[in-house]
């Protein structure tokens, strides 16, 4: 079946850098976009970033453009989200998601993805 593991998440002073990696596996990793996430308490799920399957069209948010980087690597069927210059407002639960195959659409919408992983803490001190 389809997993998604999430890892690399931590405690980090703001200005500092963290990347996390999301492994996959059950499904052909490669045809499928892929998307993080993340939740902070009290409030809902907020699309982060997006990456197709082809690896060439990204998306962000607003508040981490040009702080983030969303990549992948099909042959080990892995995304990462590389984060630099981290904040307080970035402390979250990060997850990554699947999204749809063969598209060069990244979705914002949390519905349009159909597998999730179990999150990754993510916490920002000021």
């Amino acid at each position: 079946q389809v997993q998604l593991v999430e890892s690399g998440g931590g405690l980090v002073q703001a200005g500092g850098s963290l990347r996390l990696f999301c492994a996959a596996s059950g499904h052909t990793f490669s045809t499928y976009s892929m998307g993080w996430f993340r939740q902070a308490p009290g409030k809902d799920r907020e699309f982060v970033a997006g990456i197709t399957w082809t690896g060439d069209i990204t998306r962000y948010t607003d508040s981490v453009k040009g702080r983030f980087t969303i990549s992948r690597d099909n042959a080990e069927s892995t995304v990462s989200l590389q984060m630099n210059s981290l904040k307080p407002e970035d402390t979250a639960v990060y997850y990554c998601a699947r999204g749809h195959p063969y598209t060069r659409v990244i979705e914002r919408d949390a519905a349009e993805y159909d597998y999730w992983g179990q999150g990754t803490q993510v916490t920002v001190s000021s």
